[in-house]
Formats: structure tokens, sequence, C-alpha cells
């Protein structure tokens, strides 16, 4: 039998306290991919961000975006995405997950989080931009697209990959990127995190063939 199940209102939803409100709405997406995001500055310094809203836009060219709240800390990130064009996706294991959800404080202008949480920059064979040392998936991004979300203000960057960094034992014959291998962390709402398991993979769905 199916669990009775409570049903909130548009008017519930707006009476929500600010924060309640907040946790509760950004639970609904699910569970979503966690990355740091490393920029660097036109002078050269470094910018670490953890960001939860990466998504897949397209396979050819491969393109993924990211969205900027905007209220959120990381607004130097996206100054350094928009000034210099490059940035960086890594993703974050479980060993430092504590050193990630830490860059995601709002620290002064021109301070690196690589130094404040103890990670380890490493420059991109194609850019200065910093990838992270303890990652083994990092992903090299141009910008391409930047695009204002009238609804709330938020800000998508769409990016292109120009370079990737991967330990080569999660690429299965088909090109599956297992990242339950890799160790790779998920995220719920705002501040809860999960281990990756594998559940199976299924073949391609096809509707059956319906007889008249």
């Amino acid at each position: 039998m199916a669990p009775a199940l409570t049903t909130i209102s548009a008017a519930e939803i707006r009476e929500m306290p600010r924060e309640y409100r907040r946790t509760f709405i950004n639970c609904l997406s699910g569970f979503k991919g966690l990355h740091l995001c490393g920029t660097i500055d036109p002078g050269g310094r470094h910018n670490l961000a953890l960001f939860s809203n990466v998504i897949h836009v397209g396979a050819n060219p491969p393109l993924l975006g990211v969205l900027f709240r905007p209220d959120a800390a990381p607004l130097g990130t996206l100054d350094n995405i928009v000034q210099t064009g490059v940035f960086t996706l890594n993703q974050v294991r479980e060993e430092w997950l504590q050193a990630a959800h830490q860059t995601s404080a709002r620290y002064p202008g021109g301070v690196s989080e690589f130094e404040q949480v103890g990670l380890t920059p490493v420059a991109s064979t194609w850019h200065g931009v910093p990838y992270v040392l303890e990652a083994e998936l990092r992903i090299g991004m141009e910008l391409r697209e930047k695009h204002l979300i009238s609804a709330n203000s938020t800000t998508l960057v769409v990016g292109e990959v120009v370079e990737i960094q991967v330990n080569g034992e999660a690429i299965g014959p088909d090109g599956f990127l297992d990242l339950a291998a890799l160790g790779s962390i998920s995220c719920l709402g705002l501040d809860s995190y999960y281990r990756s398991e594998g559940l199976g993979r299924f073949p391609y769905a096809k509707a059956p063939t319906i007889s008249d």
C-alpha cells in the first residue's frame, strides 16, 4: 500500500520561515554531484569554491553548466570566470570532504581558499587556472555563455570541456565513467553529503511492439 502523502500548497510554501523554506526547497531536486570550482583572477591569485549546481548541457561540443546564486559566497568565482574565460571543476572525495565544505565560507577577496583549507593547487596544462591535486576527476573549462535567469537573478554559466584529468581505471570500455569507483561525493540540500553506490546499469529502454 502506498504511503499517505502530505500535500503542501503554494501558499504554504510562501508562508514557510525563510531558512526552513530554503532548506526544504533545496532538497527537492535530489542528490547532486559535488565539485570544487578553481579559478584565477587577473593578478594570478587562486580561488576555490564549492558547487553542487553543475549540470550536463551537451556532449558535442562537451558542455557543462554551473549555476550561481545572486547572494552566494563564490561571487569572486564568477568574476574570475568572466574576466579570464577559464575555470576548473574538481570532483570531491570523502577523504577531504571537510576541507571542501570549508571553502564555502565567506573568505575576504584575495584570500586563497586552497591555503585556508589545506588543499593543493596544481596548474593545468592548458592555462594557469588551478586544479585540485587531491581530486581524481579534474575538468578544464572555457567559458562559452553566461545567462541571467530573470525569475530569481541567478546566473547560468555554460562552459566547454577542454581538458580532462581522471583516474583511467574508472573508465569502462563503453565510455561509462564510474564515479562511485572514484569515491565521488554527492550532496542533498545545502549541507548534507552522501557516498556514491552503484545499483546497476540498465539497457537502453525501448517501447514494446504493440499490435492492433
